[in-house]
Protein backbone atom coordinates (compact mmCIF):
# COMPACT_ATOMS: atom_id res chain seq x y z
CA UNK A 1 0.00 0.00 0.00
CA UNK A 2 1.91 2.95 -0.98
CA UNK A 3 1.87 5.88 1.63
CA UNK A 4 0.49 9.71 1.47
CA UNK A 5 2.78 12.49 0.39
CA UNK A 6 3.29 15.36 1.97
CA UNK A 7 0.54 17.75 2.91
CA UNK A 8 1.02 21.01 1.27
CA UNK A 9 0.52 23.94 3.10
CA UNK A 10 -3.47 25.96 1.78
CA UNK A 11 -2.90 28.93 -0.62
CA UNK A 12 -5.20 31.83 0.80
CA UNK A 13 -5.88 35.09 -1.04
CA UNK A 14 -6.23 38.72 1.12
CA UNK A 15 -8.53 41.31 -0.81
CA UNK A 16 -5.81 43.45 -1.74
CA UNK A 17 -3.87 40.37 -2.96
CA UNK A 18 -6.87 39.16 -5.17
CA UNK A 19 -6.99 42.27 -6.55
CA UNK A 20 -3.68 43.32 -7.50
CA UNK A 21 -3.41 39.61 -8.92
CA UNK A 22 -7.15 39.94 -11.50
CA UNK A 23 -5.06 43.34 -12.09
CA UNK A 24 -2.51 42.01 -13.80
CA UNK A 25 -3.99 39.07 -15.73
CA UNK A 26 -6.24 41.59 -17.20
CA UNK A 27 -3.82 44.47 -18.06
CA UNK A 28 -2.69 44.17 -21.58
CA UNK A 29 0.94 45.34 -20.33
CA UNK A 30 1.57 42.79 -17.81
CA UNK A 31 4.29 40.70 -19.45
CA UNK A 32 2.91 36.91 -20.21
CA UNK A 33 4.83 35.00 -17.77
CA UNK A 34 3.65 37.31 -14.69
CA UNK A 35 0.21 37.38 -16.33
CA UNK A 36 0.53 33.33 -15.80
CA UNK A 37 2.07 32.91 -12.76
CA UNK A 38 -1.22 35.00 -11.42
CA UNK A 39 -3.44 32.74 -12.82
CA UNK A 40 -2.04 29.89 -11.17
CA UNK A 41 -2.18 31.52 -7.52
CA UNK A 42 -5.59 33.01 -8.34
CA UNK A 43 -6.63 28.87 -9.15
CA UNK A 44 -4.84 27.54 -6.28
CA UNK A 45 -6.39 30.35 -3.74
CA UNK A 46 -9.83 28.47 -5.71
CA UNK A 47 -9.60 25.03 -4.37
CA UNK A 48 -8.21 23.13 -6.95
CA UNK A 49 -5.63 20.77 -6.97
CA UNK A 50 -2.10 21.44 -8.16
CA UNK A 51 -2.79 18.80 -11.00
CA UNK A 52 -6.42 20.80 -11.97
CA UNK A 53 -4.41 23.54 -12.10
CA UNK A 54 -1.83 22.28 -14.41
CA UNK A 55 -4.60 20.73 -16.57
CA UNK A 56 -6.84 23.86 -16.86
CA UNK A 57 -3.24 26.20 -17.77
CA UNK A 58 -2.30 23.39 -19.95
CA UNK A 59 1.17 24.12 -17.84
CA UNK A 60 3.26 21.78 -16.25
CA UNK A 61 2.68 20.48 -12.54
CA UNK A 62 6.16 21.75 -11.13
CA UNK A 63 5.51 25.08 -12.62
CA UNK A 64 2.30 25.32 -10.68
CA UNK A 65 4.28 23.71 -7.50
CA UNK A 66 6.85 26.65 -8.01
CA UNK A 67 4.84 29.71 -7.84
CA UNK A 68 2.59 28.29 -5.30
CA UNK A 69 5.46 27.61 -2.86
CA UNK A 70 7.26 31.29 -4.04
CA UNK A 71 3.91 32.85 -3.12
CA UNK A 72 3.16 31.24 0.12
CA UNK A 73 6.77 32.12 0.90
CA UNK A 74 6.91 35.63 -0.33
CA UNK A 75 3.47 37.15 -1.00
CA UNK A 76 3.36 38.99 -4.31
CA UNK A 77 6.98 40.17 -4.06
CA UNK A 78 7.79 36.42 -5.26
CA UNK A 79 5.86 36.33 -8.80
CA UNK A 80 7.82 38.84 -10.52
CA UNK A 81 11.06 37.72 -11.65
CA UNK A 82 14.27 37.98 -9.26
CA UNK A 83 16.93 40.55 -10.73
CA UNK A 84 19.89 39.26 -12.76
CA UNK A 85 23.61 39.42 -12.09
CA UNK A 86 25.30 41.32 -14.22
CA UNK A 87 25.29 45.63 -14.83
CA UNK A 88 22.26 47.46 -13.63
CA UNK A 89 19.41 48.61 -15.89
CA UNK A 90 19.37 52.26 -16.77
CA UNK A 91 16.13 51.62 -17.36
CA UNK A 92 13.76 51.32 -14.76
CA UNK A 93 10.69 49.28 -14.69
CA UNK A 94 8.86 52.93 -14.83
CA UNK A 95 10.24 53.63 -17.77
CA UNK A 96 9.27 50.68 -19.99
CA UNK A 97 5.49 51.12 -18.46
CA UNK A 98 5.94 54.76 -19.58
CA UNK A 99 6.58 53.75 -22.98
CA UNK A 100 4.41 50.62 -23.23
CA UNK A 101 1.25 53.12 -22.15
CA UNK A 102 1.82 55.15 -24.05
CA UNK A 103 2.30 53.48 -27.18
CA UNK A 104 -1.00 51.78 -26.28
CA UNK A 105 -3.06 54.91 -25.09
CA UNK A 106 -1.35 57.86 -26.81
CA UNK A 107 -0.51 58.49 -30.37
CA UNK A 108 1.58 61.12 -31.55
CA UNK A 109 0.27 64.95 -32.87
CA UNK A 110 1.94 64.49 -36.07
CA UNK A 111 1.38 60.74 -36.93
CA UNK A 112 -1.24 58.18 -36.71
CA UNK A 113 0.92 55.75 -34.93
CA UNK A 114 4.33 56.12 -33.07
CA UNK A 115 7.88 55.41 -34.64
CA UNK A 116 10.92 54.44 -32.42
CA UNK A 117 12.54 57.77 -33.70
CA UNK A 118 9.08 59.46 -32.48
CA UNK A 119 8.85 57.62 -29.14
CA UNK A 120 12.60 58.28 -28.19
CA UNK A 121 11.68 62.18 -28.51
CA UNK A 122 8.74 62.15 -26.74
CA UNK A 123 10.33 60.26 -24.00
CA UNK A 124 13.81 61.11 -23.67
CA UNK A 125 14.79 57.58 -24.45
CA UNK A 126 17.56 55.98 -27.63
CA UNK A 127 15.56 55.07 -30.43
CA UNK A 128 17.25 51.23 -29.50
CA UNK A 129 15.70 50.98 -25.98
CA UNK A 130 12.68 52.09 -27.61
CA UNK A 131 13.02 49.22 -29.70
CA UNK A 132 13.67 46.53 -27.65
CA UNK A 133 10.49 47.47 -25.31
CA UNK A 134 8.58 47.28 -27.77
CA UNK A 135 9.98 43.62 -28.99
CA UNK A 136 9.50 41.84 -25.43
CA UNK A 137 5.70 43.26 -25.22
CA UNK A 138 5.34 42.50 -28.71
CA UNK A 139 4.16 46.13 -30.24
CA UNK A 140 4.57 47.05 -33.26
CA UNK A 141 2.72 50.34 -34.01
CA UNK A 142 3.52 50.24 -37.97
CA UNK A 143 1.19 46.93 -38.63
CA UNK A 144 -2.57 47.37 -38.55
CA UNK A 145 -5.10 44.82 -39.37
CA UNK A 146 -8.68 45.33 -40.81
CA UNK A 147 -11.60 43.69 -38.75
CA UNK A 148 -15.70 44.32 -38.90
CA UNK A 149 -17.82 42.93 -36.74
CA UNK A 150 -21.00 41.79 -38.15
CA UNK A 151 -24.16 44.14 -36.83
CA UNK A 152 -26.79 41.15 -38.26
CA UNK A 153 -29.67 40.89 -35.62
CA UNK A 154 -29.65 37.10 -36.74
CA UNK A 155 -25.54 36.81 -36.37
CA UNK A 156 -25.80 33.59 -33.95
CA UNK A 157 -29.11 31.73 -35.98
CA UNK A 158 -26.86 32.21 -38.95
CA UNK A 159 -23.21 31.15 -37.64
CA UNK A 160 -25.03 28.25 -36.28
CA UNK A 161 -26.87 27.37 -39.44
CA UNK A 162 -23.91 27.43 -41.88
CA UNK A 163 -21.60 25.72 -39.51
CA UNK A 164 -24.26 23.04 -38.83
CA UNK A 165 -24.15 22.03 -42.26
CA UNK A 166 -20.69 22.12 -42.95
CA UNK A 167 -20.47 19.69 -39.88
CA UNK A 168 -23.38 17.93 -40.46
CA UNK A 169 -25.32 17.71 -43.79
CA UNK A 170 -28.39 16.28 -44.32
CA UNK A 171 -28.54 13.32 -46.35
CA UNK A 172 -30.03 13.43 -49.81
CA UNK A 173 -29.00 17.05 -49.83
CA UNK A 174 -25.64 18.91 -51.58
CA UNK A 175 -24.41 21.49 -49.84
CA UNK A 176 -23.27 24.80 -52.50
CA UNK A 177 -21.37 27.40 -51.25
CA UNK A 178 -22.70 29.94 -53.87
CA UNK A 179 -20.43 33.58 -54.39
CA UNK A 180 -18.99 35.89 -57.39
CA UNK A 181 -15.73 37.12 -57.86
CA UNK A 182 -16.62 40.02 -59.44
CA UNK A 183 -14.39 42.33 -61.73
CA UNK A 184 -11.77 40.41 -62.43
CA UNK A 185 -9.54 41.87 -65.00
CA UNK A 186 -7.92 41.46 -67.39
CA UNK A 187 -4.29 42.89 -67.19
CA UNK A 188 -1.63 43.34 -69.59
CA UNK A 189 1.81 44.13 -68.68
CA UNK A 190 3.25 47.53 -70.59
CA UNK A 191 6.57 45.72 -70.55
CA UNK A 192 7.50 42.00 -71.42
CA UNK A 193 7.82 39.58 -68.99
CA UNK A 194 11.34 38.75 -67.79
CA UNK A 195 11.40 34.69 -67.16
CA UNK A 196 12.81 33.38 -64.28
CA UNK A 197 17.12 32.71 -64.18
CA UNK A 198 19.25 31.19 -62.00
CA UNK A 199 20.14 33.57 -58.85
CA UNK A 200 17.50 36.26 -60.32
CA UNK A 201 13.53 35.71 -59.87
CA UNK A 202 10.96 36.47 -62.49
CA UNK A 203 10.48 40.25 -63.23
CA UNK A 204 7.90 42.19 -64.24
CA UNK A 205 6.82 45.56 -65.05
CA UNK A 206 4.80 47.67 -62.50
CA UNK A 207 2.56 49.27 -64.87
CA UNK A 208 -0.62 47.52 -66.85
CA UNK A 209 -2.85 47.69 -69.48
CA UNK A 210 -6.12 46.87 -68.80
CA UNK A 211 -8.21 45.08 -71.67
CA UNK A 212 -11.98 44.73 -69.79
CA UNK A 213 -13.53 42.43 -67.11
CA UNK A 214 -15.14 39.76 -65.99
CA UNK A 215 -17.33 37.69 -63.35
CA UNK A 216 -17.08 34.53 -62.17
CA UNK A 217 -20.32 32.85 -60.53
CA UNK A 218 -18.98 29.73 -58.31
CA UNK A 219 -20.80 26.84 -56.18
CA UNK A 220 -18.36 24.88 -54.21
CA UNK A 221 -19.83 21.45 -53.41
CA UNK A 222 -18.88 21.09 -49.85
CA UNK A 223 -18.26 17.91 -49.73
CA UNK A 224 -15.77 16.65 -52.50
CA UNK A 225 -14.82 19.96 -53.43
CA UNK A 226 -15.93 20.30 -57.07
CA UNK A 227 -16.45 23.68 -57.97
CA UNK A 228 -19.17 24.20 -60.96
CA UNK A 229 -18.23 27.62 -62.77
CA UNK A 230 -20.15 30.07 -64.87
CA UNK A 231 -18.55 33.48 -66.58
CA UNK A 232 -20.43 36.70 -67.55
CA UNK A 233 -19.48 39.84 -68.50
CA UNK A 234 -22.04 41.73 -66.04
CA UNK A 235 -23.06 41.36 -62.25
CA UNK A 236 -27.04 41.06 -61.84
CA UNK A 237 -29.83 39.09 -61.10
CA UNK A 238 -30.55 38.09 -64.65
CA UNK A 239 -26.72 36.46 -64.50
CA UNK A 240 -27.60 34.96 -61.54
CA UNK A 241 -30.64 33.54 -62.46
CA UNK A 242 -28.57 32.03 -65.72
CA UNK A 243 -26.64 30.54 -62.89
CA UNK A 244 -28.96 29.21 -60.82
CA UNK A 245 -30.86 27.32 -63.85
CA UNK A 246 -27.21 25.93 -64.43
CA UNK A 247 -27.00 23.99 -61.21
CA UNK A 248 -30.27 22.63 -61.41
CA UNK A 249 -29.78 21.45 -64.85
CA UNK A 250 -26.07 19.65 -63.47
CA UNK A 251 -27.19 18.54 -59.61
CA UNK A 252 -29.19 15.40 -59.66
CA UNK A 253 -33.02 15.42 -59.64
CA UNK A 254 -33.10 13.41 -56.76
CA UNK A 255 -30.95 15.54 -54.31
CA UNK A 256 -31.72 18.85 -52.39
CA UNK A 257 -29.81 21.27 -52.92
CA UNK A 258 -28.85 23.75 -50.34
CA UNK A 259 -26.97 27.21 -51.52
CA UNK A 260 -24.83 28.76 -48.58
CA UNK A 261 -24.59 32.31 -50.41
CA UNK A 262 -24.16 36.40 -48.89
CA UNK A 263 -27.06 38.98 -48.43
CA UNK A 264 -26.04 40.72 -51.88
CA UNK A 265 -29.06 42.34 -53.43
CA UNK A 266 -28.81 40.55 -56.59
CA UNK A 267 -29.38 37.13 -54.64
CA UNK A 268 -33.04 38.46 -53.54
CA UNK A 269 -34.50 40.38 -56.58
CA UNK A 270 -38.13 39.14 -57.21
CA UNK A 271 -37.33 37.39 -60.26
CA UNK A 272 -34.96 35.12 -58.37
CA UNK A 273 -37.20 34.41 -55.92
CA UNK A 274 -40.40 33.51 -58.51
CA UNK A 275 -37.71 31.36 -59.70
CA UNK A 276 -37.36 29.74 -56.34
CA UNK A 277 -40.93 29.27 -55.49
CA UNK A 278 -41.04 27.03 -58.60
CA UNK A 279 -38.06 24.61 -58.01
CA UNK A 280 -38.62 24.00 -53.69
CA UNK A 281 -35.72 22.01 -53.86
CA UNK A 282 -34.01 24.94 -53.98
CA UNK A 283 -32.83 26.21 -50.29
CA UNK A 284 -31.04 29.47 -49.36
CA UNK A 285 -28.98 29.76 -46.27
CA UNK A 286 -27.36 32.98 -46.09
CA UNK A 287 -24.19 34.12 -43.73
CA UNK A 288 -24.31 36.73 -42.16
CA UNK A 289 -24.16 40.26 -42.80
CA UNK A 290 -19.96 41.29 -43.45
CA UNK A 291 -19.12 37.51 -43.01
CA UNK A 292 -18.10 36.54 -46.35
CA UNK A 293 -15.04 34.38 -44.25
CA UNK A 294 -17.96 32.01 -43.55
CA UNK A 295 -18.66 31.04 -46.95
CA UNK A 296 -16.10 28.41 -48.12
CA UNK A 297 -15.86 29.20 -51.28
CA UNK A 298 -14.19 32.49 -50.82
CA UNK A 299 -11.15 30.36 -50.09
CA UNK A 300 -11.18 28.76 -53.09
CA UNK A 301 -11.88 32.22 -55.05
CA UNK A 302 -8.23 32.90 -53.13
CA UNK A 303 -6.46 30.09 -54.68
CA UNK A 304 -7.63 30.87 -57.80
CA UNK A 305 -6.51 34.49 -57.38
CA UNK A 306 -3.05 33.49 -55.88
CA UNK A 307 -1.87 30.60 -58.53
CA UNK A 308 -3.93 31.93 -61.78
CA UNK A 309 -4.76 35.18 -61.64
CA UNK A 310 -2.31 37.05 -59.69
CA UNK A 311 0.44 37.00 -62.04
CA UNK A 312 -1.26 36.28 -65.03
CA UNK A 313 -0.51 37.95 -68.27
CA UNK A 314 -3.79 38.62 -70.62
CA UNK A 315 -4.13 41.22 -73.40
CA UNK A 316 -8.20 40.37 -73.60
CA UNK A 317 -10.96 39.39 -71.58
CA UNK A 318 -11.48 36.45 -73.80
CA UNK A 319 -8.11 35.05 -72.66
CA UNK A 320 -8.45 35.50 -69.19
CA UNK A 321 -12.26 34.01 -69.78
CA UNK A 322 -10.28 31.01 -71.26
CA UNK A 323 -7.16 30.37 -68.49
CA UNK A 324 -10.04 30.61 -65.70
CA UNK A 325 -11.83 27.82 -67.54
CA UNK A 326 -8.80 25.76 -68.08
CA UNK A 327 -7.76 25.95 -64.57
CA UNK A 328 -11.41 25.07 -63.35
CA UNK A 329 -11.43 22.07 -65.17
CA UNK A 330 -8.10 21.16 -64.35
CA UNK A 331 -9.20 21.84 -60.49
CA UNK A 332 -12.61 19.38 -61.01
CA UNK A 333 -9.86 16.58 -62.41
CA UNK A 334 -8.42 16.03 -58.84
CA UNK A 335 -10.76 18.38 -56.57
CA UNK A 336 -9.77 19.35 -52.82
CA UNK A 337 -12.64 20.09 -50.13
CA UNK A 338 -12.03 22.20 -47.34
CA UNK A 339 -12.49 20.64 -44.07
CA UNK A 340 -14.46 23.47 -41.76
CA UNK A 341 -13.06 22.46 -37.97
CA UNK A 342 -14.71 25.07 -36.19
CA UNK A 343 -18.06 24.52 -33.95
CA UNK A 344 -20.39 27.31 -34.23
CA UNK A 345 -19.67 27.15 -30.13
CA UNK A 346 -16.08 27.86 -30.70
CA UNK A 347 -16.63 30.28 -33.11
CA UNK A 348 -19.18 32.56 -30.81
CA UNK A 349 -17.05 32.19 -28.14
CA UNK A 350 -14.36 34.02 -29.93
CA UNK A 351 -16.90 36.81 -31.10
CA UNK A 352 -17.91 36.92 -27.25
CA UNK A 353 -14.08 37.31 -26.05
CA UNK A 354 -13.30 40.00 -28.75
CA UNK A 355 -16.08 41.74 -27.88
CA UNK A 356 -15.52 41.81 -24.39
CA UNK A 357 -11.78 43.13 -25.11
CA UNK A 358 -13.39 45.94 -27.50
CA UNK A 359 -15.45 46.84 -24.31
CA UNK A 360 -12.33 46.88 -22.44
CA UNK A 361 -10.46 48.95 -23.95
CA UNK A 362 -13.31 51.62 -24.24
CA UNK A 363 -13.92 51.73 -27.74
Amino acid sequence: MSRPGPKIPPLSLTDAQRTVLESWVRRRTTAQALAQRSRIVLECAEGHSIMEVSRRLSISPDTVRTWRRRFIERGLDGLPDEPRPGVPRKITDADVERVVVKTLEEKPKNATHWSTRSMAAATGMSQSAISRIWRAFALAPHRSQTSLLSADPLFIDKVRDVVGLYLDPPEKALVLCVDEKSQIQALDRSQPVLPMVPGVPERRSHDYVRAGTTTLFAALEVATGKVIGSLHRRHRAVEFKKFLARLDKEVPADLEVLLILDNYATHKTPAVKKWLLARPRFHLHFTPTSSSWLNLVERWFAELTQKKLKRGVHRSVQALERDIRSWLADWNEHPRPFVWTKSADEILDKVAAYCRRISDSGH
